[in-house]
């Protein structure tokens, strides 16, 4: 995911790879739908070309709907970030009766001593 500089604040977009044209290895295609702060509608073209130098094409509104448009058919995958924060984990505890205390088992469950008289 990547992020575009607007209104002084820096702004999550979604992140296309193009398919690299002429003299250039990479081409990033990053789209912001809707500046929270200006309302614009905002498309950055990244590409870098062999001798690693860095351009980069900056459209806003219909212009950048007009390119975004032009460029759809070169776009090979869109980036997906996952998220390893919302991983879903089990709350469930196994619950057991040591000596007539009920006791929650969290995780070494080789360390009971069940049913010892």
């Amino acid at each position: 995911m990547g992020y575009i500089h607007c209104c002084g604040g820096l702004h999550k977009t979604r992140t296309f790879m193009l398919a690299p044209a002429d003299n250039f290895v990479a081409c990033e295609l990053d789209i912001l739908q809707q500046c929270p702060v200006c309302e614009h509608y905002v498309v950055q073209l990244t590409r870098i070309d062999k001798s690693n130098n860095i351009s980069t094409i900056r459209l806003t509104n219909t212009k950048a709907k007009k390119f975004f448009e032009k460029l759809k058919s070169k776009i090979l995958y869109e980036e997906k970030i996952y998220d390893y924060s919302k991983i879903y984990h089990s709350s469930f505890y196994l619950n057991y009766n040591e000596y007539g205390v009920k006791k929650r088992c969290y995780s070494n469950i080789s360390n009971l001593k069940l049913g010892k008289i």
